[in-house]
């Protein structure tokens, strides 16, 4: 690597007790201006120190994963911390709340950041209990014209899409296994595109006369790394969605893998000979159209966690 104030306040009483079963906002834009704000403020606090532990309250899921890695590699090459730091910051911010029963309670905010180009920040912020901040699950970057349209009500709070819903193209809790194989086989469940299409014939170049590379797509679903979804106004759904991939470099005999860059070394373990394999944490958002479809992929951010040298 980004209010008008409603009379809603989850810190009553009624939301503590009946929050499981009452479908509510699940908060204020008041609370998710201010949520935006400690990310961004523990976001650049981390980032300057190369510290993972001055955000770690502040991320979860793929986000935390992708961020922790980052700032590991980056303390091991300087553990004085990021001489190349500048301040992430945030405007023209608009927070898409989810009315919803039950946790997680979530939402999303779509912000241009000073960083990125003209790409919107689309951050999406959960918490699993009133004792919890929130937390930043999701992080991606999409084209402006491609952001999507959510519906909401007369009161302007959203609809979340369970992840079982059969009304779409492909269910939200099936989207990330459905993904990592249509990466692996192809398919016609996935529109043509940078990060279907695409990628798949980037992943086909990479293997190289002397150098083959392998790789494996794995669906993550469980946990912080379960899908959110949103009903966009045309009926669809935005689903942000984790999948996990292995990424193996293996030289011919009698010669070796090419060195990588520091940052991915200092994410190695093992000595770097023959192979290197490395594993990577990937968050997508994608438009899900209602009953049938091509699913597109409109923003994908990925990151290296670790990897194995051999």
């Amino acid at each position: 690597m980004a209010v008008s104030l409603t009379a809603l306040s989850l810190t009553s009483g009624c939301v503590v007790v009946h929050g499981e079963r009452e479908v509510l906002p699940s908060t204020t834009r008041a609370e998710a201006a201010k949520a935006l704000r400690q990310f961004t403020d523990a976001y650049n606090k981390a980032d300057k120190a190369y510290d993972g532990s001055l955000d770690a309250d502040y991320t979860t899921g793929a986000l935390a994963d992708i961020d922790s890695a980052r700032l590991k590699a980056g303390h091991a090459n300087s553990p004085a911390g990021n001489s190349a730091h500048s301040a992430l910051q945030f405007d023209d911010v608009t927070y898409t709340i989810p009315k919803k029963a039950g946790w997680p309670r979530w939402f999303v905010a779509d912000a241009h950041g000073n960083k990125g180009g003209d790409e919107r920040w689309l951050l999406v912020f959960t918490r699993n209990s009133l004792s919890q901040p929130f937390q930043v699950a999701y992080l991606t970057l999409v084209a402006p014209d491609a952001v999507p349209k959510f519906t909401t009500d007369k009161d302007g709070w959203a609809e979340d899409v369970p992840a079982n819903s059969a009304q779409l193209a492909v269910s939200p809790g099936d989207l990330s296994r459905g993904y990592a194989t249509y990466l692996k086989s192809g398919g016609t469940a996935f529109a043509d595109g940078v990060h279907t299409s695409g990628w798949r014939t980037d992943r086909k170049k990479s293997t190289k006369p002397g150098l083959a590379t392998q790789y494996i797509d794995e669906p993550l679903t469980e946990g912080d790394y379960a899908p959110l979804a949103l009903r966009t106004a045309d009926g669809g759904a935005a689903v942000f969605f984790t999948t996990r991939y292995y990424a193996k470099e293996t030289a011919a005999a009698g010669t070796s893998v090419p060195t990588p860059n520091l940052s991915v070394k200092a994410l190695t373990k093992g000595e770097i000979k023959q192979s290197l394999t490395m594993q990577f944490v990937s968050n997508q958002v994608a438009l899900d159209p209602a009953g049938t479809g091509k699913i597109s992929i409109l923003g994908r951010i990925q990151g290296l966690t670790s990897a194995q040298g051999s």
